[in-house]
This record gives C-alpha cells, sequence and structure tokens, in this order.
C-alpha cells in the first residue's frame, strides 16, 4: 500500500523564463515566461504554425531549447531533458504519439502497461508472481481508463473496438489514458480542441481539469483556452501587438514566419522544420526538410536523444 502510494501522480511545478527556439529557419518560439504551480491546467494557446507544438515538446523534454530558461518538478531544461521526459507523459501528439487505427482499445491498453512494467517497473515488481503482475497491471490499466473518461462498455466492440472506429473525443481519452498508465507527474496533449464539436470540446476540458485536480500538472495546445486555464499564448509571425510576460512572442516577423510555415500548414509547418532544429541550428536549412511531414517530428525527437 505504501508503494502505491509513493507512486501516486503528484503534479510538478513549472518556472519558465525567457524561453525560445531557434532553428535555421528562424524562432518556433522565443521569450515564453509563466510559473504553474503542480495540478495546474496551462493552455498553450495560439494560431497553427505559431510554434505552440514545439513550446509542448520543449517543457516535456522532447526538444532543446536554445536561450532561456526552465525547471519541471526543479529538474532544469535542457539540462536535465532525460530526467524531464521520465516525470512526464504525452498524450494525443500528431506525428509524434499516435494511436494505431489497426490496434484495438485492449491492445494499446496492454500493449502500454506491459512496456510500462517493462522499462519502469521496480526490482520488487519483477520478483512478484505473474498473477500478481498480471493484477496490478489491470489495476492501472483501469485506474487510467477512469480517470480518463473512458467507457469502454460504451464503445461499439467494447474493448476490442478499433482505434479507427472511434470518435475524436473518445480517441483522445485513450490516448490519455495510456499516458496516465505511467502516473506522470506532467501531461502534455496537443491540439486539444481539434475537430470538436462544442459539447466535445467542453468535455475534453473538463476532463483535463479533472486530471489537473487530482494532482498531475496538464500542458494543452489549443486554438481557444477556457477561462479557468493559465494561458499562455504565441502570436502570429506577423502580429504586431505587445505581447504580456505570460506569452510567446514572434519578435522577427521575417525569421518567425519562416519558423511558422507557409500560412495554411499548421502546427505540423513548425514541428518538422523548427523542432528538427533543436540540435541542428547550426546547419543550413537545406539540410534540412523543405516540406514538414510527421516523420520530419519524430527526426526531431530522435535528434534530441529520444526514439
Amino acid at each position: 500500500m505504501g508503494a502505491e502510494a509513493e507512486e501516486r501522480p503528484h503534479g510538478a511545478a513549472v518556472v519558465v523564463d525567457g524561453f525560445g527556439l531557434r532553428g535555421p529557419r528562424g524562432w518556433a518560439f522565443r521569450e515564453v515566461s509563466f510559473r504553474a504551480g503542480p495540478g495546474t491546467l496551462v493552455a498553450i494557446e495560439g494560431p497553427s504554425g505559431s510554434g505552440r507544438t514545439c513550446l509542448l515538446l520543449a517543457l516535456t523534454g522532447r526538444m532543446k531549447a536554445k536561450e532561456g530558461t526552465a525547471e519541471v518538478g526543479g529538474l532544469p531544461l535542457p539540462k536535465k531533458m532525460a530526467a524531464v521526459r521520465r516525470i512526464s507523459a504525452l498524450g494525443h501528439v500528431p506525428g509524434v504519439s499516435e494511436l494505431d487505427p489497426a490496434f484495438t482499445v485492449a491492445e494499446h491498453l496492454g500493449e502500454r502497461a506491459m512496456l510500462q512494467r517493462r522499462f519502469d517497473g521496480s526490482v520488487r515488481t519483477f520478483l512478484r508472481r505473474p498473477s500478481e503482475r498480471r493484477a496490478a497491471a489491470r489495476a492501472r490499466i483501469d485506474e487510467a481508463v477512469a480517470a480518463a473518461g473512458l467507457d469502454l462498455d460504451a464503445l461499439p466492440k467494447g474493448e476490442r473496438t478499433s482505434v479507427r472506429d472511434l470518435e475524436r473525443l473518445e480517441a483522445l481519452r485513450l490516448s490519455i489514458a495510456l499516458a496516465l498508465i505511467g502516473r506522470p507527474r506532467l501531461l502534455a496533449v496537443d491540439d486539444a480542441d481539434l475537430k470538436l464539436s462544442d459539447a466535445d470540446r467542453a468535455e475534453a476540458w473538463a476532463l483535463l481539469r479533472s486530471v489537473a485536480d487530482s494532482g498531475t500538472t496538464v500542458v494543452a495546445v489549443c486554438s481557444e483556452a477556457p477561462e479557468d486555464a493559465l494561458r499562455i499564448t504565441t502570436l502570429d509571425a506577423n502580429a504586431t501587438a505587445p505581447a504580456p510576460a505570460t506569452e510567446a512572442r514572434a519578435e522577427d516577423s521575417e525569421d518567425a514566419e519562416d519558423a511558422a510555415g507557409a500560412p495554411g500548414d499548421g502546427d505540423k509547418a513548425g514541428r518538422g522544420d523548427t523542432a528538427g532544429s533543436a540540435d541542428e541550428a547550426d546547419k543550413p536549412a537545406g539540410d534540412l526538410t523543405e516540406d514538414t511531414t510527421e516523420e520530419g517530428a519524430a527526426d526531431a525527437l530522435a535528434e534530441t536523444g529520444r526514439a
């Protein structure tokens, strides 16, 4: 019982001061400063292509910032990126941590629980009887599914429902449940309100708010933040209005436009080109792919030390 209590999530405080990431095509984000206590719901708001996803990945130790400082759970970035990755988890991030449409819900949950036990389990866990390990894994799955509000019985085929048959909100709940199996101190979710109706959007924010209220710090990228969240705004490259201290500013409109990508490319424009720049800032732009792809985001993670 005591060991289980120690594994319970407790939110990681996030302290950011002048945080910025620059690549060969300009700044993905710059001069981001804010403070969020444990269990805070943080919403990164801004237009597509304004560096929202790059900021999300930098705060979770998946991308290496080039200026400023940040601490997550007392761990400094970018110095302790690996340690920050161990206490944070990614929910839905297109091109980085996506659900496999061919897998069933049960397969996703079972695989994540197995990986969690294999790579993050203590020696004591491996010494348990197989039946005890299975029971513990099932308990973790049930806990995460309940926290994500995913009603397995309401799915078309229950746990045997394929991901391709899930509604957008159900898929979001599943991705959050998978992340919560690891009992992270910080949960990161991209495109939290993308392609959701007003009713589903309200449910999504209620879910993220409940996760934060349970003790896990939540950072979510969105197009429009709810009023009760700590709002961090990334501005359009052409924005000229001054930004408060809690906003990410694109100060050089020409560089920022390059970082954001062409209009209409969305967040993936920033995710591939500027993400790859995390460790490649001194390389010419021609060394990176001109068109952003989902593979570009995975390559960016590999370049920062995480496959």
